[in-house]
């Protein structure tokens, strides 16, 4: 039997309704930008695997560094002890993410780096005496699947059968440059009209929506606004971290700053699951104090594992260096050559793009997991390309290593799919 025949026993997929989608495609092996299944047929990681092998897959550089760390130290609490590789990811990510941020809090995913957030923001006020219990979040949002995550989620596909369940959100529409000012009036309302804890956000970009972008200048009015009315700011860049956006992180092309940033996926490079929640001193002062009930009692059993940090660290030390830096410019490049020629396309309704983050929409009507979706994937994957289209919205984000020459089949793909299929 094959891996995928075998799979169907007891395997159960994220994001698939089996009786439907009853097949799995078996990857054996995955090196670079490609992936290879059990067939020994190559496909290029078009979005590096959930935007996290951004450096491409079993990069040697910190593969050797993981394994090194193997032998020494796996695994041990983070509840009272430390370990020098946590100590010095701590280091390195301060000397990354933006000058308000002072203290990291690990868990485990994205999800949880939101729900840590979260969990923070409430306890801030409450240990400063002030009981708040609503947030703000954008329309169309999502931050994970785990329940504080869901509840600032916003695409009901995910959150249908669970609303009812949810803690007590205020929803805005993103900020496009047109509307700045109604979005602005809008958090003026709930703000006043509510005891708002935390404005919870995807800065710029946000991913599950089809990378649906924002204006930078209407986002940093609501930081602001934010800041000078007592509410905290939680940026998720869990998909936007890690110089995908053009910066490490997305904050940095606002002036205001947010009180919390939440990182995963490319955090460690996508060869171990970690996340770290940021914060200012501000907040963490909050929780400082002779009262052991004010502490932040929240753990996780793989809290800054060894070999997450480690990872962690090697895939920082390549995101700084001239080679990466270098490529991501190139990337960028690429896709706006590309652009250049899709986007007066008649099958293309339009096109966006913030550093290596490129999407098309395409001028017709389809269900985010419908059968004509479903054939563009087929397409895709017959090609040797792996793309995940979200609706009719077809999107690359590809790992910082790849070619132009690898580029150009993915666009080639994208040209005769839109030519074939739509």
């Amino acid at each position: 039997m094959t891996l995928s025949e075998r799979d169907k026993a007891h395997l159960w997929h994220p994001l698939t309704q089996h009786k439907i989608k009853p097949e799995a495609l078996a990857i054996t092996k995955a090196k670079g930008v490609y992936l290879y299944d059990e067939q020994g047929k190559e496909y290029i990681d078009g979005i590096a695997s959930w935007y996290t092998c951004m450096y491409g897959h079993c990069n040697p550089k910190i593969t050797e560094k993981v394994t090194r760390q193997m032998q020494t130290l796996d695994q041990v609490v983070f509840a009272g002890f430390t370990h020098e590789p946590a100590v010095k990811l701590s280091e390195a990510l301060i000397g990354l993410l933006p000058g308000n941020q002072q203290k990291l809090f690990f868990s485990e995913n994205g999800s949880t780096a939101v729900d840590v957030a979260i969990k923070m923001a409430f306890q801030y006020h409450f240990n400063k005496g002030d009981k708040k219990d609503t947030l703000i979040a954008f329309e169309d949002g999502f931050h994970g699947d785990t329940f504080g995550a869901m509840s600032v989620s916003d695409l009901s596909v995910y959150n249908g059968p669970f609303e009812e369940f949810f803690l007590k959100v205020i929803r805005i529409p993103v900020p496009t440059g047109e509307n700045n000012h109604e979005v602005s009036e809008q958090l003026k309302s709930a703000v006043a009209a509510h005891k708002v804890a935390a404005f919870v956000y995807e800065p710029i970009v946000q991913g599950a929506a089809a990378m649906k972008m924002h204006d930078k200048e209407g986002l940093n009015t609501l930081i602001e606004f934010c800041k000078n009315s007592h509410v905290l700011t939680i940026a998720d860049e869990v998909m936007t971290g890690f110089g995908k956006t053009g910066k490490n992180f997305a904050s940095e092309y606002m002036e205001s700053k947010p009180d919390f940033i939440c990182m995963s996926k490319a955090l460690t490079a996508g060869l171990l699951p970690m996340a770290v929640t940021s914060c200012t001193q501000e907040v963490y002062d909050a929780f400082y104090d002779d009262d052991i009930s004010k502490g932040f009692f929240h753990g996780h059993t793989y809290t800054a594992n060894p070999l997450a940090c480690t990872a962690a660290l090697a895939g920082i030390e390549l995101l700084v260096s001239d080679e990466i830096g270098e490529n991501i410019q190139n990337i960028i490049k690429s896709h706006q050559e590309f652009d250049d020629r899709i986007k007066n396309h008649p099958k293309v309704l339009s096109t966006r793009q913030q550093g290596v983050i490129y999407a098309i929409d395409l001028n017709v009507k389809m269900e985010r997991y419908g059968n004509l979706r479903d054939l563009l994937f087929g397409y895709f994957m017959d090609n040797g390309v792996f793309l995940r289209p979200l609706g009719s919205t077809i999107y690359i984000l590809a790992p910082y290593t790849i070619t132009k020459k690898e580029l150009q089949k993915i666009y080639e793909v994208i040209e005769s799919a839109i030519e074939k299929i739509i």
